[in-house]
């Protein structure tokens, strides 16, 4: 989680609000939320924005090394999610060319 602040970061988005609620209650905790939301994050939506969902937390939830931390419904939304924002990369946190 703390990787998606500094990418983020390096493309010149400071996700402040972002890396505050994962120093408050965890990586987990916050992708939780953040995916357990009714709406995208704000965040989320300013990386759509910027052509760069793959450091969305939906998609940084997808891969293997993460995947057993979520339950399928989250997973689920995570897939919902980028496919309603077009997010077509695969895998979807591969960064565009």
């Amino acid at each position: 989680m703390v990787r998606i602040y500094h990418d983020a970061k390096e493309i010149g988005y400071n996700a402040s609000r972002f890396i505050q609620m994962v120093n408050d209650g965890g990586g987990v905790i916050a992708a939780k939320q953040l995916i357990n939301a009714a709406q995208p994050s704000d965040g989320f939506t300013k990386l759509w924005e910027l052509q760069r969902l793959d450091i969305a937390v939906e998609a940084r939830a997808l891969k293997p090394e993460f995947e057993p931390l979520f339950t399928e419904a989250e997973l689920t939304t995570c897939r919902r999610r980028l496919d309603d924002y077009k997010w077509t990369r695969q895998p979807p946190w591969q960064p565009p060319a």
